[in-house]
């Protein structure tokens, strides 16, 4: 999925994928992570998501990538809040007490440029991506967050009665990219309300990843 795509959506706010509440999942199913207060959750391709807001008022701080600068403006216009910004190479740094956002490609973000974080909230990111390029994000991500527990959401649905994004994942992909690195429980399976954008069929499932070396 080439760049040019998810600017093109921001820039003409063709944002179907942006929820209008903190996802039911998000909700139901953080505690299955055991965070303490105060942790630091990692939000990949998180856009201006309002999960950021819910996880913020639950007491988390968060730290989220994003490929779109409008989205990561309108995101902090939204607290009302005014970040410092730096730059590392080619991605750029908004930084608040509790929020931080990293501007740009996600493979080009470092684990010391993210720096610690307790765990991983991945509700758009590894579904936003076409098969091809799905492997290898799931391993960098393992990789920035020094295989940091998860809460991944997936949607299943016959692929060939809908183009993506958001892309089919089911359990067997998910355990191809994640089994390696952490034990996997499926926490819940629910039907998308309406089939997935009114077209398909589709079941939204949570999984718990939980890190071999924690067992």
């Amino acid at each position: 999925m080439k760049h040019d795509f998810w600017h093109q959506k921001w820039q003409k706010n063709e944002i179907g994928f942006h929820l209008n509440e903190a996802n039911p999942l998000l909700v139901a199913h953080l505690s299955s992570l055991n965070l303490k207060l105060g942790s630091r959750i990692f939000l990949p391709l998180c856009g201006k998501t309002l999960d950021i807001a819910w996880l913020l008022a639950q007491g988390y701080r968060v730290v989220g990538a994003e490929l779109s600068l409008i989205a990561v403006e309108d995101l902090f216009k939204s607290f009302g809040l005014t970040p410092a910004i730096s730059k590392v190479g080619e991605i750029a740094h908004y930084s608040t007490s509790n929020l931080d956002m990293f501007v740009g490609d996600i493979f080009e973000v470092s684990p010391d440029m993210l720096g610690c974080v307790d765990a991983v909230y991945d509700r758009a990111a590894l579904v936003a991506l076409p098969e091809d390029m799905r492997k290898s994000y799931a391993a960098h991500v393992i990789a920035l967050t020094y295989a940091a527990p998860q809460l991944l959401i997936c949607f299943e649905y016959d692929q060939a009665l809908q183009v993506g994004p958001p892309f089919s994942v089911g359990a067997d992909e998910v355990k191809q990219h994640y089994q390696t690195s952490y034990n996997l429980t499926l926490l819940a399976s629910v039907d998308v309300a309406g089939g997935l954008k009114g077209k398909c069929a589709a079941t939204e499932h949570a999984w718990h990843l939980r890190p071999l070396n924690l067992i």
